[in-house]
């Protein structure tokens, strides 16, 4: 169930990328050969960018995919590492949580102002951040739990040094 709860969340991701980069580019054909432009296609495609980038942050987290530094990481001992891990994720998700609140905060104020484009309530558009800082504690949530449980072998390193001999 997991896996495919997953795959939904990653299509959603997926077709909200697509949808961004075609509205992009025929905004800018529309704008530079043709003289045309829309406050509503400029809004929506700000807030179709917010909402890919906060989307984004859980498929991060349950793919592994996030910034990391871990020329040390690399270097501790496997069975170091699902903890050292496990206290990293506690560290996300404490940001995570402090980023939800401060986002629901700041909807809460600036919501009520309506879009001068769409002619919506900011609410709808800003609300993104805090739903989606949400949607990432719970992938934190699920991360934490799927490295209380996985094999040793799961924190073996996956990084290696390139050499001069390694093939390009």
């Amino acid at each position: 169930m997991g896996k495919k709860l997953f795959d939904i969340y990653f299509t959603i991701g997926v077709i909200a990328m697509a949808l961004l980069a075609v509205l992009v580019i025929f905004a800018v054909i529309a704008r530079y050969f043709f003289s045309l432009s829309w406050k509503q296609l400029a809004e929506f495609n700000t807030t179709l960018f917010a909402f890919t980038t906060f989307w984004g942050m859980g498929i991060n987290i349950i793919k592994d995919e996030h910034v990391m530094i871990d020329i040390l990481y690399d270097n501790v001992k496997p069975a170091h590492k699902r903890w050292l891990a496990i206290v990293n994720h506690l560290i996300v998700l404490v940001v995570d949580l402090v980023f939800t609140w401060q986002g629901f905060k700041y909807v809460a104020v600036a919501g009520k102002q309506i879009s001068q484009g769409m002619e919506i309530p900011m609410k709808y558009m800003y609300g993104i951040m805090p739903v989606c800082g949400v949607i990432c504690a719970v992938c934190v949530v699920i991360k934490i739990a799927m490295l209380f449980t996985a094999d040793i072998s799961y924190f073996a390193p996956k990084n290696k040094a390139l050499s001069k001999e390694d093939p390009a």
